[in-house]
């Protein structure tokens, strides 16, 4: 007999986001920052979607696993997210892995990471603990897929996003029956196991979970103390409570937040450079995949104040303009072409410099008659006046961080190397 379901459920959830991953794939743009700090959108960081989902889900409890490089994460998490009031019953707590004694004192796996904080957990009383990875663009209602659990009397609930057959063989893929209950949970495969109804798509693992709390803090103190585990949930805890046939799957879909624009359930993973230039050139298309300008569901994040974006010059070949681009604040535009290009916070571009899929983040800027082509500028790098990017590939490949896909991604020390 299903469970009648406590609306106030989220009221009784606590989030644990775990944000202390490096995310190495994104080469020197990780270099400084955790991925979960790193800039997206012309305005955000990567972080702020799970954090915004779960402010906008009614979670007021929420706690950040914080590790690799933290502290522009922190500082973010400081200015941006510092509305919660205790006398509310609020709390957003940073958590950083701490090495006060000796290196054993990092945090051994994702598992490890809970359960070193524990008495964080048990000292706020909540009833069920959302497991939430901090890396991912996404908008979701959580409190769908809590009151699902808490239906189903599932001991753990996984959040699947549905991918195809050939693209799941890349993800954690969970075979389920046609009522969700999780049968296998196979890494990686090369034959993923397809959705009972719908033979074309596979259930992959989003890293989100949902237990009650204190079957939780009971698995974590087990698995806390067995020498065989790696203290991590995809590769010990899921595993082992799918094997028990107390796991449950939640197709993203259901929970997914749409505005009616988006063609279909929007989630990425912007691990790789080739991914996370794409998903931010995206979003200046005429209607994007991701709709960020729906105010029913924000994403709340640090605003700078700064002043209005600015174009100058009207002159044949120095006229500032944008064209299927986005421009944040305190942006000059001055005498410079764009075409599908997003800039953050701050950039200048310079006379006759021509600019396309580029992705600048803030207070970069871009010297006179310098030409971009599929680029990602990390922060505050000063391009020459006249350099050349996206027309050689080979000297591109040379001075920078150049994809297999022609993306090039470039730092200051790289520009730092040419100028010596």
């Amino acid at each position: 007999m299903m469970k009648k379901v406590d609306r106030r459920v989220t009221q009784q959830t606590m989030a644990f986001v775990l944000a202390g991953g490096r995310g190495s794939r994104l080469e020197e743009m990780t270099d400084i920052r955790a991925k979960p700090a790193v800039y997206f959108g012309g305005k955000a960081r990567i972080i702020d979607f799970a954090l915004s989902n779960a402010v906008n889900s009614g979670i007021r409890r929420i706690g950040v696993a914080t590790q690799y490089k933290a502290h522009s994460l922190i500082r973010h998490i400081q200015r941006g997210w510092s509305f919660f009031r205790a006398e509310r019953n609020e709390s957003l707590d940073i958590l950083p892995a701490s090495q006060q004694l000796d290196e054993d004192n990092w945090y051994k796996g994702t598992a490890d990471a809970v359960t070193q904080n524990l008495s964080v957990l048990r000292g706020y009383g909540p009833k069920y603990i959302l497991i939430l990875a901090g890396d991912h663009i996404y908008k979701q209602d959580y409190s769908v897929m809590i009151e699902e659990h808490v239906r189903s009397g599932a001991k753990v609930t996984v959040g699947c996003i549905e991918v195809p057959r050939e693209e799941a063989k890349g993800f954690g893929v969970m075979a389920v029956d046609d009522k969700d209950k999780i049968l296998d949970f196979v890494e990686k495969p090369a034959e993923p196991p397809a959705m009972p109804n719908n033979p074309e798509k596979s259930l992959a693992s989003m890293g989100i979970y949902v237990f009650e709390a204190e079957y939780l803090y009971e698995l974590l103190e087990k698995d806390a103390v067995d020498p065989k585990s790696t203290h991590d949930f995809g590769h010990d805890i899921i595993p082992q409570i799918v094997a028990q046939g107390d796991a449950y799957a939640h197709p993203f879909s259901r929970s997914c937040v749409m505005s009616g624009l988006e063609p279909e359930p929007y989630w990425r993973d912007v691990g790789t450079i080739d991914a996370f230039w794409q998903a931010n050139i995206d979003l200046t298309d005429f209607t994007p995949e991701l709709d960020i300008y729906a105010t029913d569901w924000p994403i709340w994040t640090y605003s700078e104040l700064t002043p209005p974006a600015k174009f100058i010059h009207n002159e044949e070949g120095r006229r500032g303009q944008a064209v299927s681009s986005m421009v944040s604040g305190g942006c000059i535009i001055s005498g410079s072409s764009l075409y599908r290009c997003l800039l953050f916070t701050g950039v200048i571009t310079h006379s006759f410099a021509q600019l396309e899929g580029v992705v600048a983040m803030p207070y970069s800027t871009v010297g006179r008659r310098a030409f971009l082509k599929n680029v990602v500028l990390d922060r505050g790098v000063n391009i020459p006046p006249g350099l050349i990017v996206g027309e050689d590939p080979e000297l591109d490949a040379k001075r920078f961080r150049r994809t297999a896909n022609g993306i090039c991604l470039i730092t200051q020390a790289m520009i730092d190397k040419l100028e010596k």
